[in-house]
This record gives C-alpha cells, structure tokens and sequence, in this order.
C-alpha cells in the first residue's frame, strides 16, 4: 500500500516545489519509502507534529491542509461564530503553513483571524477567546529539532482540544484524501471575501494589557534597576516579552544578538529548549560578560521559559521548572497576601509529575494545591470548572516541571510573556530588599526540605519505537514493581484506573517508595520517550541526588 501511495504523489503535479526532488531522491528505497508512507502522523489532543517533508508520515501543506479540512468539518457542527484563531511561531514553513490553514478554512466558509506576524502560542489562545472562535490553530513544534514542525489545536476556550472534540477531527480527517479532499483557496482570495481578516491591534493590546494586569506589585520594576539578559531563541518571543517587560519598567535588556531574530534553522542551539543547558548557553556567556542580574531564554512558540540567577560569587546557576514553579507560587502567594490582593480560597494547579515542594508551599499560605494529569490542557480544564461556576477569580497560579507556567485566566494554555514578566518582577523584587532569587530558594529548602526532581528520558526511534514503549508498559503492569533499589515500593498507582484516582485514563505509573520519594513513568505524548520523573529529599543536595542515581540505576534494565 505504501509503496502505491508513493507513486500517485510522484505522479502528482504537487504545488510545494521542496518535494518532488525528495521523492524523487528515495525512488527504489524501500525503507525511506516506507518510513514516509507506512502510516500517516496521528492527530490527536496535541495536533501534530513531525519532521517536514514529503509524505503522509511528514509535516507538508498536504498534511496540513488534510487536517484543516477535518478541523473545518467539526467546526460547521458547532454554530456559535464559524471562526477560528490562527496564528506561527518562527520555525520553517510556518508561515506557509498558517496560510494554508486559512485557506482551506476559507474554502469552507469559516472566518479566521490570523496575525500579521509570528505571535506565541498564549496571543493563540488569548485570540480564540477574545474573538469568540470555535477553534485556534497554532503552527509551532514548540522545542524540537529545527527539521520538525506541527499544528497545534485548540478549543472555544482556548486551551488545547478536547479529547471527544479530536477524536471526531481525527475521523473527519481519515475520510479525507489527502492530496485532492480538502476544499481550498488562496490566501489572497480569502482575504478578498473578507473570510480571513488580520487580529487586530486591538487585540493584541489587550493581550498585553490582560498580562500586565498580573503584576504582584505594580510599580516595583521601574526604580529596581534590574539587568536582564533575555534570547527569544530565534523565536516568536521578542516582541511580545519585551514590550510587556518595557511597560512595566524593565528597560535594560541586552538580547543576544545570535539568537533575536525569527530563525527557523536555529542555527546557534540544535534543540531549542530552555530546559537544556545548550539552549541557554550563549544567553549565559553574553550575561556573564555584561555581569546581568538574571539570564532569560523562552522556546520558539514562547510558552516556556527558562532562567539562570546570579549566585553571590558572580557565578550563573541554571533554575529547574520545579524551582521555578515553587519560586513564583511563593511569590505570588506572599505578595498577594501583603497587598491584599489575595482571592477567598485561592487555588493553585500542577501537573501531578511536578514537585511536591509546590504542595508543600501552597499548604502554609492557605492554597488549595490541585494535581493533573501532565499536560497544560488539564491545567486548563480546573479553570474552565471555576469559569463554569463563576470562581475563576480563584486560580492565581498553575504550573508543570517542563518550564510552563500561567498566573491568571486570560489564556488557557502555558504562557512565557506573563512567566517572564513574573520572573522579572520577582528578581527586581528581591534585589530591591538586599536578597536574590538565589537566596530566596535557599531559604525555601532551608523552611520546606531538600527536594531534588530530576527527569530521565529514553528515547524509542524508529517505526518500532512506539511498539516498544508499548510493551515496558504493559510489562510494568503485569509484573508491578515491588521494590525500586532495594526499597520497598509502599504505594503504586496506576492512571489509567480512573476508579482510584478520580482523573480522566492516563498511560501514566506512579510508586511512592518506604523512605518518601517518588518515581514516575510515562511515555511522552508528542515524542517517542519513555519519562522517568524522581523525587528524592536528603538533609542535602549530595544526599538527595545521590538516592536519585540509585534508584535510576536500578530501573535502568527495564528500559534497555
């Protein structure tokens, strides 16, 4: 079957001039072929996401005109405005790709919105509520490899999709032939009917103006003199961050000069993820020659960002997503209480793999700590329960290990901009009191334990990948694990009985050993990776890290 597929593309006259010569280049590789056609990317709560090129296995106009035109059948059964959101980040063909988006939805005479320019993936979600969309599309890989790209779907809400909402999209898209089943026209012709019509300024003014409204202590930032060191990563970041960073005072911003502008190649960081170390790398060096208070770096499509904070000695230190997490809910938390700003029953949420220190935390000032299944989505989803009842107002902070964070309900999905402002504000505070964001955290451990969290990742490539990951699942559960380096196992979970655990099926294994820490696996949801996610406490770092690596070594087997 795949080998006919290939051969009616080859005969295709197709429109992206990029793939016929690498169709032609594979003619007579039946493993190239194969790894293009065999099966289709799957659709599904994250939309897509593959490496670009030629094929139903690919990320190509075909593919995302093919789903479009499966989003565009779901969207004409939901009345409400027949409008959807779109919006790109800076990575190859996204722009080509938002344009062809708009274009099959124009076809099927469904209006959009669509930025001007690459905007980040809350101005998406801030644009599917603000124009009261039944749907947004976000074209982004978020932080993988420059050869990758996808589309992101989202909800009216504006957080990702539904299950019950992708599952119908994915068989609309199935009875979709993916050459010649969408209904198309040009952009410039969508744009001639008035079907799709540029966001306005409007709306991105509101967009900021909703984060800003954010701010724990108005005012503080503009006499705090804070040196900010910030890469965009060649990403959709620079103008929304530094605009907001710029309204609330923060002027002295040095970008790194390498990484400011849209790049799709990422030429200067392979991975541009702002959990790695390499990512951040230039950022750090240009923060240690300019002596910069903090070092910022968000991802292409701008919903995560990562730190490093200058230590005493001069020296840059790197904050985890859990750090930081548990930095800004103590943040938030004590200065909503002194300016009184604090809502009645406050609540905060995480993903359930994020670290308890945040429980921790939120258990002294009087928060209501909600746990979720991984993904913001279901961060997400606690809002839209308080929307439902009227109690939005309570949700002051959400958050997950993987660097995403959200202090309001303006958007329902991670948020870099409002994260980077917090951070900001957070250091400028901090200086303006004789402390750091350094000394802060180590008062936090010194007050609460130390907690290490530390994520191992296995990665599965190939067609056989996930068949694999399959299978170490399936055998962690028929043969549960009762000790873990030689301790005891004292309490399993296993996600997918929603029975136990109250929350929707998860692929998702959780043990809780005799001395307190915690280890859980699951398989990644766009990556073909297994997670391991510790958590260990020690009387210090050593300690706790070292009961890490024991505990890793012995379930390193499982994995091989």
């Amino acid at each position: 079957m795949y080998i006919e597929e290939y051969k009616r593309w080859l005969q295709t006259d197709l429109e992206d001039a990029d793939l016929k010569p690498e169709l032609s280049r594979i003619d007579g590789n039946d493993e190239e072929i194969k790894d293009r056609f065999a099966v289709a990317l799957k659709f599904g709560t994250a939309g897509l996401r593959g490496v670009l090129g030629a094929g139903t296995n690919r990320m190509n106009i075909y593919v995302v005109r093919q789903a479009t035109q499966g989003l565009a059948n779901w969207v004409k059964t939901q009345g409400g405005t027949q409008t959807v959101a779109v919006s790109y980040d800076s990575r190859i063909k996204s722009d080509v790709f938002a344009k062809e988006t708009a274009g099959v939805l124009a076809a099927n005479g469904i209006n959009v919105r669509i930025y001007d320019a690459l905007m980040p993936v809350p101005a998406l979600s801030f644009a599917t509520r603000y124009y009261n969309c039944n749907a947004g599309v976000m074209i982004t890989a978020s932080h993988n490899p420059a050869k990758y790209n996808g589309y992101k779907a989202y909800g009216p809400d504006g957080c990702q999709m539904t299950d019950d909402a992708a599952a119908v999209v994915y068989d609309e898209i199935q009875k979709t032939d993916i050459l010649t089943g969408a209904k198309y026209m040009s952009f410039a012709s969508g744009v001639e009917k008035g079907l799709i019509r540029f966001c306005s300024d409007d709306c991105k003014e509101a967009f900021y103006k909703a984060i800003e409204d954010r701010q724990v202590r108005p005012g503080l930032c503009k006499d705090a003199g804070l040196k900010l060191v910030y890469s965009p990563l060649n990403g959709s970041g620079l103008v929304p961050v530094t605009h907001v960073l710029n309204d609330i005072g923060i002027s002295d911003i040095t970008i790194v000069h390498e990484q400011e502008y849209p790049n799709g190649y990422f030429t200067t960081c392979s991975y541009p993820n702002p959990e790695i170390f390499e990512a951040l790398k230039s950022g750090l060096e240009l923060a240690e020659k300019e002596g910069a208070d903090l070092m910022l770096a968000t991802d292409p499509d701008a919903d995560r960002v990562g730190i490093a904070m200058k230590c005493p000695d001069g020296s840059y230190e790197l904050v985890t997503g859990n750090e930081m997490g548990a930095l800004l809910l103590d943040y938030i938390c004590a200065g909503r209480i002194e300016k009184g700003t604090m809502p009645k029953n406050p609540i905060a949420v995480k993903s359930l793999v994020s670290t308890p220190l945040a429980d921790a935390i939120a258990d002294h000032y009087g928060v209501e700590m909600r746990n979720v299944l991984t993904g913001f989505k279901w961060i997400g989803d606690q809002i839209l329960q308080l929307e439902n009842n009227k109690e939005e107002d309570r949700f002051i902070f959400g958050f997950e290990e993987s660097y995403g964070y959200l202090a309001g309900t303006y958007v329902r999905d991670k948020d870099a901009v409002i994260a980077s402002m917090l951070i900001c504000e957070m250091a400028s505070y901090y200086r303006s009191i004789g402390s750091s964001i350094k000394q802060r955290l180590e008062e936090i451990y010194a007050q609460y334990g130390r907690y290490y969290n530390k994520t191992d990742s296995v990665e599965f490539p190939g067609l056989t990948g996930m068949d694999k990951m399959a299978g170490i699942m399936s055998e962690l559960r028929e043969n549960p694990l009762k000790e873990i380096g030689g301790i005891e196992v004292v309490k399993a979970v296993d996600y997918k009985d929603t029975a136990s655990t109250g929350l929707p099926s998860a692929n998702v294994l959780s043990y809780t050993l005799a001395d307190g820490a915690n280890v859980i696996i699951r398989p990644s949801g766009t990556e073909p990776k297994i997670k391991a996610y510790y958590t260990t406490k020690g009387k210090d770092l050593e300690e706790a890290k070292a009961q890490k690596e024991k505990l890793a070594s012995a379930l390193k087997p499982i994995f091989e």
